[in-house]
C-alpha cells in the first residue's frame, strides 16, 4: 500500500503557528526518509486552528527542503483564485522541482462566510464555474490556448515545464465523475463525513478518460489517524481530537488541548455518545490493528493510496504516529 501525508500545520495548545509550519517541515523530512509517497498541505482560512492558509507557499518550501516525496496541495481553494495565477504558481514549483508537486484542489472556501468575502475583497462570489475554473487552470498548465476570451491572450508562465499531478478532491461523491472526465486523479476525504462507498469510486474508474495529466485512474483516500504502539496510548492520544471535533460541532475552534487537559474535561453522556459517533471517521487503535484496517478497506475499496492526517498535541507522538504506519505498511 502507498501512503501519504495530509497535513493541516494544526496550531496545539500552548504553541505558536510559525512553531506549526515548522513542524510541517520536519513532518516533510521525516516523511521523505521512511518511504511515504507524497505530502499535501490543506488551506485553512481566517481562524488560529490551523496555520496553512498558503499551501502553496509551503509547498515550496517542503519542496526544497526533500529529495524524493511529492510535495502539493490537498487542496488549494479554487473558488480564491484565477486560473492563471493557479497556473502560473504551480507551474513556477514543477520548474524547480520536476515530476514532483501535484496540484489539489477543493471546491470549498476552507473558512467561513467571512473569510470568503475579505478573500473575495467583497465581491461576489462566483461559486458555480469551479470546474470551468478546474479546466482553464489545466489549459494553461499545458501551455494550451483557453476557449474563454478571458484567458486566450494570456501564457502561463513559465512555459515548457513538466506537468505536475493535478487531483480533485471531493467528500460526497459528487465530484468524481468530473474527476473521470477531466482525466484527473480522484481523492476522497472519509474523515470528513465518512461517506466513502464503491458507487462512488466505481463512477470515477469506469467514466475515466486519459489525459496528459494522468494516464490512468488513482484513487487516494484521506484518514484521520491516531495510532501508537498499543491501544490504551492510542486512546489517550486521541481524546483531544475527539473534544476539538466535538467543540467544533458545537460552533467553537478551540487549540488542540493537552492530552492531560482532554482527560479533565467534564464530558456529558451526551458529549461521549458523539465522540463514540466520531470514531467513525477517526480511527484510534494499535498501529497493527490500525494497518490491517486500512489494508482491509484498501481492499474492499480498491483505492491506491491513504493519505494520513494525524493531529496528537505532541510534535512527538505525531512523527511517531508516521514511523509506526509506515513500519507496518511500507517496510
Amino acid at each position: 500500500m502507498k501512503l501519504g501525508v495530509l497535513d493541516q500545520a494544526p496550531v496545539t495548545s500552548g504553541n505558536t503557528a510559525a512553531g506549526a509550519l515548522k513542524k510541517a517541515e520536519e513532518l516533510a523530512i521525516l516523511a521523505d526518509e521512511l518511504g511515504y509517497s507524497r505530502m499535501w498541505m490543506a488551506e485553512h482560512h481566517g481562524g488560529h486552528a490551523f496555520a496553512s492558509s498558503a499551501p502553496e507557499v509551503t509547498a515550496a518550501r517542503l519542496a526544497a527542503k526533500t529529495d524524493r516525496i511529492r510535495i502539493g496541495t490537498g487542496g488549494v481553494m479554487m473558488m480564491h483564485y484565477s486560473p492563471l495565477k493557479l497556473a502560473e504558481v504551480f507551474k513556477t514549483l514543477s520548474a524547480f522541482s520536476p515530476g514532483r508537486i501535484d496540484f489539489g484542489v477543493g471546491r470549498a472556501p476552507g473558512g467561513d462566510t467571512s473569510a470568503m468575502y475579505a478573500l473575495s475583497e467583497g465581491r461576489q462570489l462566483m461559486l458555480h464555474n469551479m470546474y470551468d475554473k478546474l479546466e482553464i487552470t489545466m489549459q494553461l498548465m499545458n501551455d494550451e490556448v483557453p476557449e474563454n476570451e478571458l484567458y486566450a491572450k494570456n501564457a502561463a508562465a513559465p512555459t515548457e515545464v513538466a506537468l505536475p499531478e493535478v487531483w480533485l478532491l471531493g467528500s460526497s461523491g459528487n465530484s468524481a465523475l468530473k474527476a473521470a472526465e477531466m482525466g484527473v486523479g480522484y481523492s476522497f476525504a472519509q474523515f470528513f463525513n465518512g461517506a466513502m462507498s464503491r458507487e462512488i469510486l466505481d463512477q470515477y474508474r469506469n467514466h475515466y478518460q486519459p489525459s496528459v495529466f494522468m494516464e490512468k485512474p488513482l484513487i487516494s483516500v484521506s484518514y484521520m489517524v491516531t495510532t501508537a504502539e498499543t491501544k490504551e496510548e492510542a486512546e489517550y492520544e486521541a481524546l483531544p481530537q475527539d473534544i476539538f471535533r466535538l467543540m467544533m460541532s458545537k460552533g467553537r475552534i478551540v487549540p488542540l488541548m493537552t492530552p492531560e487537559e482532554a482527560h479533565q474535561m467534564p464530558l456529558t453522556e451526551i458529549d461521549r455518545m458523539a465522540i463514540q459517533e466520531g470514531r467513525k471517521i477517526h480511527l484510534v487503535g494499535a498501529a497493527k490493528d490500525i494497518a490491517a484496517r486500512l489494508q482491509e478497506e484498501q481492499e474492499h475499496y480498491g483505492f491506491h493510496e491513504a493519505m494520513i492526517c494525524s493531529i496528537p498535541h505532541s510534535q512527538e507522538k505525531r512523527l511517531e504516529v508516521y514511523r509506526l504506519l509506515a513500519r507496518e505498511l511500507l517496510s
